[in-house]
């Protein structure tokens, strides 16, 4: 593949965290990265990162991994671990690229962004939604001042996943193993940790920091998630941003998902991203809306054939680029300190209730000070993910814990499961009142994919009624028990019952 930028000099990468880190593999070749070096503690990830990469190093060893001859560390391991990893990697002589958010804590963050500014290596952070083909757009247009001063934005990272809790992001949700144990980070999540695919995205555009944040607490949630674990909710925020201007913020899990949507408006134009991008111009409500083609700023044929919409080869490629060329990238060690703290402190922010919290500038060394020592957080203090079965548990029973829930909240939503139920079931309900041809035709079709589900379905069901009955003061066992309360456990577990009742409705409407 022939090369993107005008050197020969080529970058020697090692990937620390072979689930995610194997979609940068695509990319590396294009932008004079060669893939040399792996590193997970799940043997599964590794055999899959020996198939992509026979040639490279693989060890579950870290002190192994980070000994290679290497110039570069991309980490993308669990949540928790990444400023530890960043401080090794850099010790290290390593330049990194780390997955987000780049520390847990405060005092994390100070440690981290001293660290790089002693090392002289180049740090970015992995947050790819930035760079999607609207984004970059709306981005090029406002530093030409197309859309004048920053007024207010609402930007969205809403991402229902119950199943990450239980499985890896891998092979369409691989159940962690051994299944009496729960993802080490993705079933405690606060959502406000993860605000970068919506704030990040503000930020570029714009080119402002934030300075404050309130976020009221939301204490509606939804069933299947670990009980005193990950809080199934949404997580709005009010973001204050440097120029005075206010960005709405909203993450978490609801029943309405939207992965990468956002409005931002100017003092010269609006734009709307619901969808299709449509732009309002005229500096005025009234304005005309023009729905909008955008365009890459270049290197369309490498982006549009890698993830996240081609956000994840404008992340290695900026990174590269800053290596190789000096010019700097949008997420340095600042900018990425400045989302990680916005996070930080709007989960500050609604355990006090939604005061106004401010977002420190880890720029100023005199600020960085006043935060050396902050290791507060806000996540479940009292939940162990290894341990959500009481001493002594029946292994033999408890390994079917992650498999159920992950079979029961499937990856694939519409596949099977307890969505797939419930889809068909108020579908139905629904179906007279549906107003075109294909929305009925989807309800049909789900409804064809429950009837051959429902076997597997009923199975599951009674798997799950069987570990909440012998552990129900477990965290597990209590997990179950709202799952089975809230959910429509007879109609599932009733497969003849159920099958009739839909195959009669599908005869009803021919």
């Amino acid at each position: 593949m022939k090369s993107i930028f005008p050197t020969d000099r080529r970058i020697k990468l090692g990937i620390w965290g072979l689930g995610r880190g194997l979609n940068f593999v695509q990319s590396a070749a294009a932008l004079n990265i060669d893939v040399v070096a792996g590193c997970d503690v799940n043997e599964h990830m590794r055999e899959n990162f020996r198939k992509q990469v026979p040639d490279a190093f693989v060890t579950a060893d870290e002190d192994e991994f980070l000994a290679q001859d290497f110039d570069a560390v991309l980490i993308a391991t669990y949540f928790r671990g990444h400023a530890a990893h960043t401080l090794k990697a850099l010790a290290a002589g390593k330049h990194v690229m780390c997955e987000v958010t780049s520390f847990f804590t405060p005092a994390e963050g100070v440690a981290v962004v001293e660290a790089v500014e002693k090392s002289g290596k180049v740090y970015n952070l992995l947050e790819n939604y930035p760079f999607s083909r609207e984004n970059m757009y709306l981005r090029k247009l406002w530093q030409e001042g197309f859309f004048g001063d920053f007024m207010y934005a609402e930007y969205d990272y809403v991402h229902e996943c119950r199943t990450l809790s239980y499985a890896y992001n891998v092979d369409n949700g691989l159940p962690v193993e051994p299944g009496w144990t729960v993802h080490n980070w993705r079933s405690m999540l606060n959502y406000h940790y993860y605000n970068t695919h919506s704030l990040g995205p503000v930020m570029n555009i714009t080119g402002l920091r934030p300075v404050s944040v309130c976020a009221p607490p939301c204490t509606v949630t939804l069933d299947g998630y670990l009980e005193g674990g990950r809080s199934a909710t949404a997580f709005p925020s009010l973001v204050r941003m440097s120029n005075g201007g206010v960005m709405r913020n909203l993450m978490g899990s609801t029943t309405n998902d939207y992965h990468s949507s956002g409005r931002i408006w100017g003092t010269k134009a609006g734009a709307d991203k619901m969808g299709e991008l449509w732009i309002r111009v005229g500096g005025c409500g009234g304005g005309i809306t023009l729905p909008i083609k955008a365009e890459w700023p270049e290197l369309s044929e490498f982006a549009e054939s890698t993830g996240h919409g081609g956000g994840d080869f404008w992340e290695l490629y900026y990174f590269a680029r800053e290596i190789l060329i000096g010019e700097p990238a949008p997420w340095n060690i600042y900018s990425a300190a400045d989302v990680t703290l916005t996070g930080i402190m709007a989960a500050r922010s609604s355990a006090q209730g939604g005061n106004v919290v401010e977002v420190p500038d880890f720029r100023k060394p005199e600020v960085r000070e006043q935060y050396r020592h902050d290791d507060e957080h806000c996540w479940p203090k009292n939940v162990d993910a290894e341990h959500i079965f009481p001493d002594g548990h029946d292994c033999e029973l408890t390994k079917h814990f992650t498999p159920t829930m992950a079979a029961l909240f499937p990856m694939n939503q519409q596949s099977g499961g307890i969505h797939l139920y419930n889809m068909v079931m108020q579908g139905i309900r629904l179906y007279p009142q549906v107003a075109d041809e294909a929305g009925r035709l989807r309800i049909i079709k789900a409804a064809n994919r429950l009837l051959a589900a429902l076997p597997s379905l009923a199975e599951n069901c009674r798997m799950a009624r069987k570990l909440a009955d012998a552990y129900p003061e477990s965290i597990a066992g209590r997990t179950l028990a709202r799952v089975i309360r809230e959910e429509d456990f007879n109609g599932m577990e009733d497969t003849a019952g159920t099958a009739a009742k839909v195959r009669k409705w599908l005869e009803g409407i021919k």
